[in-house]
């Protein structure tokens, strides 16, 4: 009985060159290396252009310049300033840093090779100032004489000293604190931004009253002097009701002093209970 058999047949094997897994692969692989290599070193997304725009008195060039200097990232085989590779963020700290006047940084990328910053300048409201006192020493280690200087500065509205101004720039409400004693820098915070917020109101109201107003001094969280240009002062409690104690000055100003008598004021005290007790000069 004869047996079929199947003819034995050397099964040959596939060439690598034409396994479609391989290629995907490779292909993957150098889509991985390209891409990357493309957006960090191509020269269709190195940043040649910053925009800068919203400054007056902060010069463009200033910051672009600033900006440039932080452009370019050093990487193991080159350098580049592609805009996939810039920080916004310690770009807009540095910004920030470089100068009081600025308030507020914006910055984006405007694709594929720009930077557009965009800048908020503050805005004076006020005038800040500070005396400070120099003595004169003569060789013999003796004091001689003592001088006391006014410096003056421009607040914001937040209540921080940007820029120094002079002593005779009567346009903005003048606020004192005779309790700082330090010298002041520019950037700091002088009057807490709620303090600042209310003597803004309360100089509004006094100005709606007709009572200029020649300075402020702050003695005290609970305690506010009004210098009028007139001569005499106003007391007020910027923690308690600032409507009730305007109502109490303009109830005295209007039933018991006469405008004519005024000048004759020292004070006005409104800082406590329903009443608003006042005081002539030399009473």
């Amino acid at each position: 009985m004869n047996v079929y058999r199947k003819p034995y047949r050397v099964k040959r094997k596939k060439s690598i060159f034409k396994n479609r897994f391989l290629w995907l692969t490779l292909l993957l692989l150098i889509l991985i290396v390209s891409i990357p290599y493309f957006l960090i070193f191509s020269s269709f997304f190195q940043i040649e252009k910053i925009i800068v725009s919203g400054n007056e008195k902060i010069l463009k060039e200033n910051i672009q310049d600033l900006v440039k200097g932080k452009l370019e990232k050093k990487l193991p085989f080159s350098f580049s300033k592609s805009i996939f590779l810039v920080n916004l963020n310690e770009i807009k700290v540095i910004i920030s840093d470089y100068s009081p006047q600025v308030a507020e940084v914006e910055i984006s990328r405007d694709f594929p090779d720009a930077l557009n910053i965009t800048l908020k300048e503050r805005v004076d409201l006020a005038v800040f100032c500070q005396d400070y006192n120099f003595t004169t020493i003569t060789n013999n280690n003796t004091t001689t004489s003592e001088m006391i200087s006014e410096k003056c500065f421009l607040l914001d509205k937040e209540g921080i000293v940007f820029e120094e101004t002079s002593k005779d720039y009567l346009i903005l409400l003048k606020i004192k604190n005779p309790n700082l004693k330090d010298e002041l820098k520019l950037g700091e915070r002088v009057v807490e931004k709620e303090l600042f917020s209310k003597i803004l109101d309360l100089f509004s109201e006094l100005e709606n009253l007709k009572i200029p107003i020649k300075e402020i001094l702050i003695v005290g969280e609970d305690r506010v002097n009004v210098k009028t240009l007139e001569g005499w002062e106003i007391y007020f409690n910027p923690q308690k009701d600032s409507n009730w104690q305007l109502t109490k000055l303009k109830s005295v100003l209007k039933e018991e002093i006469p405008i004519e008598r005024r000048k004759d004021l020292e004070y006005i005290e409104l800082r406590f209970g329903n009443f608003a007790p006042f005081k002539y000069q030399g009473i």
